[in-house]
């Protein structure tokens, strides 16, 4: 391959509804590829879109497309002010993850809305976008797309897990690429502490002080889905669907419930970790975890209870900015026509390069 290098914004908004991560990266191709987050900075919804996107799972069809329309603007605006501020000259693209709205691969569809043509036009650049409807249309999940970025820039490290909206685990195994969706993560913990004017629980304080509620417990980990083979993924309608009908049979604390579900996703965590690590012949096996769970030290703490594996948890820009640096490097294979997507990843019917290109 010739040598070469990029210069991307990466832009992610997660489920969890806690705004948007914009990376502007170098990416560069010398004897494998390497990264550099030169830029960063996140951006808080403000209420009018908290309000809007949270709602969007309930549109017609006529306001999703007014939404898709205006995020794709919104977006645009973003990532000119960041060029602006940050003074920006050298630019090949914006690659845009979208934000999530419907994802069921077993229905066909999937849906993250941001018009790439809307953002292209109000950003300026070259856009990168809708990443994962190729692959479902392909058979695949759709979904987690990071895994090819987490297999050539964090080779380091045995299991790369990121603990945002969800929880998501990608590694390598048997000389393949494994990755799929663990459980719930953020999303739910961030659904109980809003009603109480919090956006999130600061390092996991409210769960450290609350008691497991064991039938409750018991029934979150008696769900069919982890009884499921990957390759697997999760989307809202999963929360809606299955996880708060089952909360609202238990009368319980906020404390209590955030507790239990700390607890749940500690568990499920673990056991996927461990389920694997009898096929690496190492006596210590390394976990990178990003995302907003990183910051969750009663979370940590728990999942490190219940694994033997080496928890690394790394700078906060990694942390913060993983997922748009990853979604920079999706853009980066795309436009070279490179596989991005994973069939061993997502069940696809084949390797292939996933992404739709917005030219000015």
């Amino acid at each position: 391959m010739v040598d070469k290098i990029w210069h991307v914004i990466g832009l992610m908004s997660g489920t969890s509804l806690d705004g948007v991560d914009l990376a502007y990266v170098k990416i560069s191709r010398k004897r494998g590829y390497h990264f550099e987050i030169l830029k960063t900075k996140s951006i808080d919804y403000s209420e009018i879109w908290k309000k809007r996107l949270s709602n969007a799972f309930t549109y017609s069809g006529e306001k999703l497309i007014k939404i898709n329309s205006d995020y794709g603007l919104f977006l645009g605006e973003l990532a000119a002010d960041f060029i602006e501020e940050n003074s920006i000259k050298n630019l090949n693209f914006i690659a845009s993850h979208g934000h999530t709205i419907f994802h069921d691969p077993g229905k066909n569809y999937t849906l993250q809305i941001g018009s790439g043509a809307h953002l292209a036009s109000k950003s300026g650049a070259k856009v990168i976008c809708d990443f994962r409807v190729q692959d479902v249309a392909l058979g695949g999940q759709g979904a987690p797309l990071v895994p090819v970025g987490d297999q050539l820039l964090f080779s380091e490290y045995d299991f790369c897990l990121n603990i945002g909206g969800f929880a998501n685990v990608s590694f390598d195994d048997n000389e393949e690429r494994i990755a799929y969706d663990i459980c719930p993560a953020n999303i739910v913990l961030n659904h109980f502490t809003r009603p109480a004017g919090l956006e999130y629980d600061d390092k996991g304080r409210i769960a450290s002080k609350g008691k497991i509620d064991q039938d409750l417990l018991t029934k979150l980990n008696d769900l069919e889905f982890y009884d499921q083979q990957q390759p697997k993924s999760l989307g809202y309608e999963f929360i809606a669907d299955t996880i708060l009908p089952i909360f609202a049979d238990f009368k319980l604390s906020l404390s209590d419930k955030l507790r239990t579900f700390v607890e749940h996703i500690a568990l499920q965590i673990s056991l996927s970790i461990n389920e694997y690590s009898a096929n690496f012949d190492k006596e210590e096996l390394k976990v990178l975890i990003t995302g907003g769970g990183a910051f969750n030290d009663f979370m940590i703490a728990r999942i490190k209870e219940h694994t033997n594996a080496m928890v690394v948890i790394p700078s906060r820009e990694i942390i913060e900015f993983k997922e748009a640096l990853l979604f920079a490097f999706l853009g980066v294979l795309r436009d070279q026509e490179e596989n991005n997507c994973l069939k061993s990843v997502t069940g696809a019917v084949k390797d292939h390069s996933s992404g739709v290109i917005y030219k000015l």
